[in-house]
Parts: structure tokens; sequence; C-alpha cells
């Protein structure tokens, strides 16, 4: 059955039941399924917007396949965008209606042309719609194409009741600085799931604006930065410090009263902790198992995750109806570790390392100066996560081999592992040039650098490569040995 075959069929449904009668299992977050009446609002909606007018004879022509020149307009008008004024194409005449938002669009770089030619009258392709969608919007692609998944086939022509469909969902993702809170939920005991009347801008989605604006009683508080959910219009993943299990607590939002929930005692479930190196363990989760680290489900980081990458509904169901916990952010997370016959110790969680080349494996590792002692048991506990084999025996891993550096530029170096370690391993990491006459100076790893077995290394603060010199570089600490590398700007 092809792409219209299948919305006819879809169509004709809707006529003889009514939109209410159709199934809603694993709808998209900004809209219910493609009908014709989800068509018809979403043309109601871009009316009232003045973005989409009909024809002459106040018809919308939905079927009709749309042209370049159309979506030109509409995209402009719908994410405002300004006409252009100095670029002009060899097939576009300067008086053409659609001349202005063409110029706008490409010097925008949201639609293209190729040798100076828009091709006005060329119909557009679902890719190419979902592409220009995506980019005037400025939203992850992952979330453009889930909302179009009731329409979108490769290679097939966009029709204009499709596009106003796409674009008037995508037009309620316009971030909006007077956002407010509609909903709170609690997740687990370090996640809420927050939902907004519109997303967040940029500016009120920084950590540090963030810590400003959410409030809460009984010493709560965010321990990251909100992130939006794929697929999502404006749902949020919050992660909080651990919440006190059948506490009342009440959030305020930028000052204003935003809802209330009940700590949870529900913890993340994960599967095993083992040893790492010599001073870092890992912390297991598996997706199998219905756990999921918010990163592979976050507008932010779906571009990055590649097939790992996937939606969760406003239920977290999958598109198979799978339900999955969230494992929010790692950051200033804290476990204890205990010797058998020793005293516990606090590991903290080593940065960017909760998920890492398909891995749900945040590490932790020991205070300075500690390592774990080959041949002695080790339990690790949490109060914020459900670990369900917390013991290991440690053993005598050998240290990671530096076997060269080279320079990037002046402040940063490449350093190189003798084999790929697989993960961030690097993560935390600093190593000390000593140039001819022994000036030293050092670098720290630049997080989530890593390609293979070479991470950038970036120098302090307002330190800088002498060109010419040589400099002899070693790690700081065991964690590669005592390998050595020479390298010249």
């Amino acid at each position: 059955m092809n792409k219209y075959s299948k919305q006819l069929a879809v169509l004709t449904l809707t006529a003889a039941l009514g939109a209410g009668a159709l199934p809603l299992a694993a709808q998209p977050a900004a809209a219910a399924p493609m009908t014709a009446q989800a068509i018809q609002e979403a043309v109601d909606r871009l009316a009232d917007l003045k973005v989409m007018n009909g024809y002459e004879d106040g018809s919308i022509r939905e079927n009709n396949p749309i042209t370049r020149a159309e979506l030109a307009k509409l995209v402009s008008l719908a994410f405002g965008i300004q006409g252009g004024s100095e670029l002009g194409f060899a097939d576009v005449k300067p008086q053409a209606w659609y001349a202005g938002y063409a110029a706008g669009v490409v010097e925008q770089q949201i639609m293209d042309a190729a040798d100076g030619r828009f091709q006005p009258q060329a119909v557009v392709t679902d890719d190419e719609l979902l592409q220009t969608v995506t980019k005037a919007l400025k939203r992850d692609a992952k979330s453009v194409s889930y909302w179009a998944r009731d329409f979108y086939a490769q290679g097939s022509s966009a029709t204009r009741g499709e596009t106003a469909y796409l674009l008037a969902n995508a037009h309620e993702a316009i971030p909006a600085a007077d956002a407010r809170i509609t909903n709170v939920s609690v997740l687990n005991a370090i996640t809420l799931i927050v939902t907004f009347d519109k997303p967040l801008t940029a500016d009120n989605e920084a950590f540090a604006k963030a810590k400003e604006d959410f409030a809460f009683n009984d010493g709560l508080a965010i321990s990251n930065m909100p992130r939006l959910k794929t697929g999502s219009v404006a749902t949020y993943i919050v992660p909080t410090t651990v919440q006190k299990a059948g506490t009342e607590y009440k959030l305020t939002y930028k000052g204003q009263a935003a809802g209330t929930f009940t700590g949870s005692a529900v913890k993340p479930n994960m599967t095993e902790a083992r040893q790492v190196t010599n001073d870092t363990f890992e912390v297991e989760a598996l997706k199998a198992n219905g756990v999921v680290d918010y990163g592979y489900v976050i507008a932010a980081y779906s571009g990055g995750r590649g097939a790992n990458a996937f939606v969760l509904d406003e239920d977290n169901k999958d598109e198979n109806g799978k339900t999955y916990q969230i494992i929010s952010s790692g950051q200033a997370r804290e476990v204890t570790i205990t010797p058998e016959g020793g005293q516990p110790m606090i590991a903290k969680y080593v940065p960017f390392t909760q998920s890492t080349d398909g891995k749900q494996e945040p590490k932790f590792r020991l205070p300075a100066g500690e390592t774990l002692k080959p041949g002695v048991k080790y339990t690790v506990a949490s109060d914020w996560a459900q670990i369900a084999n917390p013991t290991f025996v440690a053993k005598d891993i050998a240290s990671l081999q530096m076997i060269g550096a080279e320079a990037v530029n002046e402040t940063s170096i490449n350093v190189v592992l003798a084999t790929d370690p697989g993960d961030e391993l690097f993560s935390g990491r600093s190593v000390q040039l000593t140039d001819e006459s022994g000036n030293k100076l050092t670098a720290t790893y630049r997080f989530s650098s890593r390609k293979g077995a070479t991470g950038v290394f970036d120098l302090a603060a307002e330190s800088k490569l002498t060109p010419g010199a040589v400099y002899t570089v070693i790690p700081v600490g065991d964690w590669a040995g005592q390998s050595k590398a020479e390298l010249k700007l």
C-alpha cells in the first residue's frame, strides 16, 4: 500500500467513525494522529496565525503537492523569518510574490538554491519538508521526523495538508521566554517530568538560570539543567537531588506556584557494579531491562546518538508500548563503596561517563590517592539507585598506555593511547608538559573529545605552548602509568 492509499484509508475511516474512534496508542507527543480532522484543525490554526490562506475559491486543496515557493512562504510566516532583499535567483523574478520569502529562507540556510536557482515550482519531497522545518525551528531532526511519521514516505511528494499538519505542530514548539508550567509529576527519586505550555528558551534552560527559576521546599533542588524530551513539544526531564520518599514538595517556577508532588521511593534499577581501572568503577543499567539513560531520549543529544536515540511518549513508552525508567543526569551524584572489613569511601561521578559508546555505565572515582586493592571485595551502595549485584572483587588492572602526544594549537594537545579504551576513561585526567628548561604546564582532558584512542587535552587558562619548544608529556598520577611522549608546536 503506497503513501496515498494509506492516507485515503485513514481519511475514509475517520469519515465513517469520527476522529474519536481511531486508536490513539503511541500517539505523538505533539499531536493526535494525522486524520482529516487533524489536518483541518492544523489549517484552521495556521489561518488564525495568518500563515496559510486558501485559494480564490476558498479551498485549501490539501491533497495537492506543495511547491518550494509555497513552502518558502509558509515557513517564513510560521517562524517569523524575514524576507531577504539582497539575494537574487536566476529563475525568480524580483517582483514574484514569493521572491522575498525565497531569499529569506536561503539566506538563513533553511532551504537551498543550488547554482543560484531556487526552483520555485518544484514539488517538495517529504524529506525536504522535514529538513526545512527542522532548520527553521532549530529543533532536532528526530523530533520533527516523529511528528511527521503518520505521513512520511521516503522520496514521496509532500502535500499541502501534510505541510499544514507538520507546521502547525512545529509552531507550538517555538520557545518562549514566558513559558509556564502546566504539569509536574515525579518519575523516580531523582527525576521529575515537567510540562510547560511552550518550550523554554536556551537562556532559561541554562543550568545557572534554571537553578534560580526552579525552587522547592525541604532542601530539594535541581541537579542539572532541564532537558526537552525527544518528540515532545514542551515536556522536560528535570534531574533533582535525591527526594525524601513521602515528603510533600511544592515547586515554584520564577516565583510562581507551579505544582506539588510526593517524593518518590522508586530508584532506577541498575544491574551490577564492576571495576574499570585501579581507582574507578562503573554501575551498569540495561535498556533490555526497561532502563534508559536520559541521553538517548532528549532532543539535545538525539543527533549524536545515532540508532541508539529513540522517542518516549508522555507515558514514557516507546513505539512498541514498552515502558521505560529513566536515569536522569549523573552530575554531582555520589555512591558509597566499602571494602570488606574496611571503612566506606565516597566515590564521585566522573562527568560525561554516564552514557557513552551505546552503553549505560556511569563511572565513579575513588577519593584522590585511594586505589582498589586487588583481591579485596567491595560493596557499592546508593541512595538514588537500586543495584542488583553491588559487589565485586578488585583486580590488578594494568594502566592505560600513552604512546604519543601532538600539538593541536598553542592551547591544546592530542594525547594518544596504545589502544582504544572503548569508553570515556580519559575523563577527569590530566597530563604534565615539561619543556627543556624545566618549565611545566598542565593540560586536562576536554570532556567528550575522545575519538578512538585519542583525546584532546586543554592547557590551563592563560597557558600557551612556546613555538619551537620541545615538551615531554607524562600523565598526572598513575592513570596511564609513567609513559612519556614528546611534542613540539
